[in-house]
């Protein structure tokens, strides 16, 4: 067996307990347990105290980590309340943040900051070898072309009786059936999507809408889903953003003036690309309301976070830019929810005068029955 430390793993864990409690000690701060993760790793890694690094237990848990957080972004898509009007709005509004966002990612190259306009779907759809990019469409579609033979062959097994049968009786032993059969749907289509030359946290994602689309009717399993989120948001998740924390080049971009100027920039930038789409409720919401969901909107780290560590990995960003943007991120998470907050509060009535008393007339007291 080769010589493994566990002991900057047993700082990350400790840190990962430490920020929830934080959290629960001192709820004024209104501050996400992911920030304090964050900070947390920042504090312990190369750009602080120096104390911990990533090794090969920090690095492996993280990447499941990471894997098992998009699972359960996938796991959260209810595709059956897609329909109508909100259906309009959500493509209409995901069109509009696309193309603000292309718009900055085009300034940002210019600005040699980043080196794709497309950087998101660049790094959740394409791989970092040099195919040319007829073939990377040829090869996502027959990958999403599998992923729904094999979502169809899944629902199918679901509906057999005698299989019901059996994931209900295993299901609360310590067999965990149906959390099995969950780990083994994301690592299979984990695996497959690197096979297929594509990034594998697409493979994850896919793995839970999958799950989520199957797992409709969940009165034979209740606490299905609440086992996945202690596996992931009680063990992996944690551990995958502490790490984040401790890659962040946060001493480049201190030693960096060009650089620190970054940060604000991609605030402003996450308030118009993902601020901005709001705008299309503003008759139904009113302006005050409008405003607040905006900046409510505008709020994001954990995707920021997920991200650019593609993105540094296929080398498509510094990492110094990469520190700018998980930095806006947490500038995002502690400034927009507040500003949101102040103003939905403005926009509550206020008190009008208290109603004055019924008239109480005299009505004979009746004697107690005595037991």
């Amino acid at each position: 067996m080769p010589d493994v430390s566990f002991t900057n793993l047993l700082i990350v864990a400790a840190v990962a307990v430490l920020a929830p409690l934080t959290v629960g000690f001192a709820p004024r701060l209104r501050i996400p347990a992911v920030v304090l993760e964050i900070i947390g790793g920042i504090i312990i890694g190369p750009s602080g105290l120096g104390w911990v690094h990533v090794d090969l237990p920090v690095a492996i848990l993280a990447l499941f980590g990471l894997a098992f957080l998009l699972f359960l972004a996938g796991l959260e898509i209810d595709v059956h309340r897609l329909r109508g009007r909100l259906l309009c709005y959500a493509v209409l509004g995901y069109l509009v943040g696309l193309i603000l966002g292309y718009g900055a990612g085009a300034s940002f190259q210019a600005s040699g900051w980043v080196t794709q306009p497309l950087l998101i779907a660049i790094t959740l759809f394409f791989s970092s070898s040099g195919s040319s990019t007829g073939a990377k469409v040829v090869v996502l579609g027959a990958f999403a072309g599998l992923v729904a033979v094999t979502g169809l062959v899944v629902s199918g097994a679901a509906r057999s009786m005698r299989l019901g049968q059996v994931l209900v009786r295993l299901q609360d032993t310590t067999a965990e059936i149906r959390v099995r059969c969950a780990v083994l749907l994301l690592v299979a289509f984990t695996a497959l999507a690197a096979r297929f030359g594509l990034e594998s946290i697409l493979g994850a994602f896919l793995a839970g809408a999958i799950v989520g689309l199957v797992d409709r009717d969940s009165a034979s399993h209740p606490t299905f889903r609440a086992k996945l989120d202690a596996i992931g948001y009680g063990f992996l998740v944690p551990v995958f953003f502490v790490a984040s924390g401790i890659r962040l080049d946060l001493t480049g971009l201190l030693h960096s003036p060009s650089a620190l100027v970054r940060v604000p920039v991609f605030l402003l930038a996450l308030l118009v690309v993902r601020g901005v789409p709001a705008l299309l409720g503003l008759r139904a919401n009113g302006p005050r309301s409008t405003l607040a969901l905006g900046l409510l909107q505008a709020t994001s780290l954990p995707f920021i976070v997920t991200i650019t560590q593609i993105g540094v990995a296929l080398g498509k960003i510094t990492p110094v830019t990469a520190a700018a943007l998980v930095c806006a991120g947490l500038l995002s998470v502690l400034i927009f929810p507040l500003l949101a907050l102040g103003l939905l509060r403005r926009n509550e009535p206020a008190p009008g005068p208290a109603a004055p008393a019924p008239a109480v007339t005299q009505q004979p007291v009746p004697e107690p029955h005595l037991m």
